[in-house]
């Protein structure tokens, strides 16, 4: 048995891996949980750690692999020109560990950002301005270096308010 790379359509992992399970495939579609920011604020979302990406465990010259890129949900399968890309045991059991039981997903960092990163602030009294994300000083709550004035001053804001870079 070898582990293949399946290319999904957009959007379609889940559907794709799905569909394939249904037709007595073994697949793993790895999965990572984030904070992201939305309209109502900051959520947590799981998604799939390589989008549009999951892999499908085949009997190659027992299976057919038209089977697998002929499945709803399925764009292709990954090659190097006309050979297909095996990917090792190992490197699948390393993923697999990765993922947390309960969630069935890998948990990202809590902050997305960096020290240094460059970030906006998105409300309050600081709004609109650039700055540069020094640390989280807790779940809640980062500590920005902002410009005033002439030098850079620390400010400690909510989480809700700390955008992408400009």
């Amino acid at each position: 048995m070898t582990w293949l790379v399946v290319h999904s359509k957009p959007r379609e992992e889940e559907k794709a891996a799905r569909n394939l399970r249904d037709q007595n495939f073994t697949t793993f579609l790895p999965c990572i949980s984030q904070r992201k920011r939305r309209r109502e604020g900051w959520q947590t979302v799981i998604g799939p750690l390589f989008p549009r990406y999951l892999f499908v465990k085949v009997a190659l010259g027992e299976q057919s692999t038209a089977t697998v890129r002929s499945t709803p949900g399925v764009a292709n399968l990954v090659r190097f020109g006309q050979v297909l890309a095996p990917i090792p045991d190992a490197v699948i059991d390393f993923l697999v560990q990765q993922q947390t039981p309960e969630l069935n997903a890998r948990q990202a960092e809590a902050w997305t950002q960096k020290p240094g990163d460059k970030v906006t602030i998105l409300e309050g009294p600081f709004a609109g301005l650039p700055a540069v994300f020094k640390m989280a000083r807790d779940a809640d709550r980062a500590a920005l270096l902002v410009e005033l004035l002439g030098r850079q001053n620390e400010v400690v804001v909510s989480r809700d308010v700390v955008g992408e870079g400009v």
